[in-house]
């Protein structure tokens, strides 16, 4: 075909998807989403088509190995007791307000004087999607459970404070109680993330058995809450529709009836169908399009810093050489930043590179690193190393994020090249990455995406770099650090010596990089000039319950 981008084994070239961009993948593969797609135009004002792009492997958050696009079950099927109020930013644009906790399930709540428990009183007309009435003992059921099946909503409760199951209490049907162990300023908004959902324990105990007894292969498949939607289809890998659930008592009854979730991973098709109109909004696009699509008077495109998020180059110690410093340093110098910045981001984030110092002044966060591209600095490291004919890796990047790691990954390829470091690139299926990446941290070089839910640094650090932790795929340890996150992470904001711990552990972070920043990125999201209310949210995930339609 003439003008077609060329491939070598079956790989676009650097050269090539520079060039061509996703725009190189659009083709016949496209006409199966066009034909069974609906419309935008002849789509009911109560029905939405949403497009998304990586896969969800689960329905539950609480199973082991769930995804972060399978937590949109636990967004949209499900309540918590608290969730967070809405501001209007700078830009006009609407975004959950992490300053703000107001009542889901509870109506109110009362910490105790001496501080040793927080009373819930849940609203007492909440119903389940079966019918089955709301009631304190699915809370303490499903408090249990998030803290008793391990792995990534374990620590999330733990970050918050919340650690065994005598901490929840069932004091009636509508009074619900933790008891609280060691104070944290994470307790209450670890409440409304989407770990903390409540389940019909009901209906989730009669498909435990001995060997499950939390419902975990039921429930991967099937929703079991009494949020503002409920799962009426889910095929895996192409499609989910959410159904509204008339019932819902949380908040004001959704204008939206009924949700059509498409999965389309090609970034070109996607782009298509939101142009043609053939869907009403199209879910965490790529930054290319982005930024093209704010032309187009027929779409809306809103752009939102994502909180507590960056996207960074991890080097993972227990392959060598990256248990070198000087070696995690010299990749550091090394990395083509700005390149990245505008071939993978096309210029939408925040950069994190350049800092004049390697010791901070203020704890924000994220903030810029104090590298730059400079190859002279990063040859002399890896000679000090002893590698001055340098070395080879294997650099993978999640297929599910293509539209940034990709081009990002070839990027750093052609960096790292100029200075001896020979990187071979793997490409990971998204449904894939959790276990390789995060769980088996079997990556030596790898690019990786984390967003801390709870807006602090420690809560970040306490992710990504303390000593075993889900996201801290690097393994790094650095007893240091570990003691410094521990230290602060329930310590209130301005508290004595606060600040400087945080500032230190930073400093520690800058200096042994085991995760390199490239930017903070931005959500996208595209939709038709009809569809109105959209909000960003910490998450990552589409809150269907605020969109309308005009």
């Amino acid at each position: 075909m003439a003008n077609s981008p060329k491939h070598e084994k079956g790989r676009v070239t650097r050269r090539d998807f520079l060039k061509y961009g996703a725009g190189a993948a659009i083709g016949a593969g496209m006409v199966p989403f066009l034909r069974h797609l609906p419309a935008a135009a002849s789509t009911p004002k109560d029905t939405l088509v949403v497009l998304i792009s990586d896969v969800p492997n689960s329905m539950d958050i609480h199973r082991p190995g769930t995804n972060r696009p399978g937590y949109q079950s636990a967004i949209n099927f499900y309540d918590r007791l608290l969730t967070y109020g809405r501001k209007t930013l700078p830009d006009g644009t609407l975004s959950y307000d992490y300053t703000k906790l107001e009542p889901e399930l509870a109506e109110s709540w009362e910490i105790a004087r001496d501080g040793s428990h927080v009373t819930f009183k849940l609203r007492k007309d909440a119903k389940f999607h079966d019918g089955a009435p709301v009631t304190a003992h699915d809370v303490k059921w499903s408090f249990d459970r998030a803290v008793s099946v391990g792995g990534f909503p374990t620590i999330q409760m733990k970050a918050g404070a919340m650690e065994k199951p005598d901490q929840f209490v069932a004091v009636d049907d509508h009074t619900f109680r933790v008891k609280v162990t060691r104070k944290s300023k994470l307790m209450l908004p670890d409440l409304a993330v989407p770990v903390a959902v409540v389940i019909n324990s009901k209906l989730a105990k009669k498909h435990a058995t001995e060997k499950d007894p939390w419902a975990l292969e039921y429930l991967h498949k099937n929703s079991a809450g009494g949020g503002p939607y409920q799962l009426e289809r889910w095929d895996p890998g192409r499609q989910a529709v959410y159904a509204r659930f008339d019932g819902w008592k949380s908040g004001p009854l959704p204008a939206i009836r009924r949700a059509i979730v498409r999965e389309v991973p090609n970034e070109a098709t996607r782009r298509a169908l939101i142009v043609r109109g053939d869907a009403d909004l199209s879910f965490d696009i790529a930054p290319k399009d982005a930024k093209e699509l704010l032309a187009d008077p027929k779409l809306k495109v809103v752009g939102t810093p994502i909180e507590n998020c960056i996207h960074v180059l991890c080097l993972n110690l227990k392959f060598k050489p990256f248990d070198d410093v000087r070696v995690r340093q010299a990749v550091a110098y090394a990395v083509p930043y700005e390149q990245i910045f505008k071939v993978a981001a096309y210029e939408r984030g925040v950069k994190l590179w350049g800092a004049k110092s390697g010791k901070p002044s203020a704890t924000d966060w994220p903030q810029p690193f104090p590298y730059e591209t400079d190859l002279d600095k990063a040859k002399f490291l890896l000679k000090e190393a002893g590698l001055a004919n340098g070395f080879e890796s294997t650099l993978s990047f999640n297929l599910g994020l293509a539209y940034w790691s990709e081009p990002a990954a070839l990027l750093i390829q052609e960096g790292l090249g100029k200075v001896g470091i020979k990187l071979q690139i793997e490409k990971i299926p998204g449904a894939n990455w959790r276990t390789k990446a995060l769980i088996e941290k079997a990556l030596p070089v790898h690019l990786e995406n984390f967003g801390g839910w709870l807006n602090y640094p420690e809560y970040y650090f306490f992710w990504c770099y303390q000593s075993g932790r889900l996201f801290n795929s690097s393994n790094y340890n650095n007893a240091e650090v570990n003691k410094l996150v521990d230290e602060t992470l329930d310590a209130e904001v301005g508290s004595p010596g606060y600040e400087e711990k945080i500032k230190k552990f930073l400093q520690i972070g800058m200096q042994e990089v085991p995760r390199i920043p490239l930017y903070q990125p931005y959500l996208e999201v595209a939709m038709q000039k009809n569809v109105a209310d959209y909000e960003f949210w910490f998450h990552r995930q589409l809150v269907v319950k605020k969109l309308k339609k005009a």
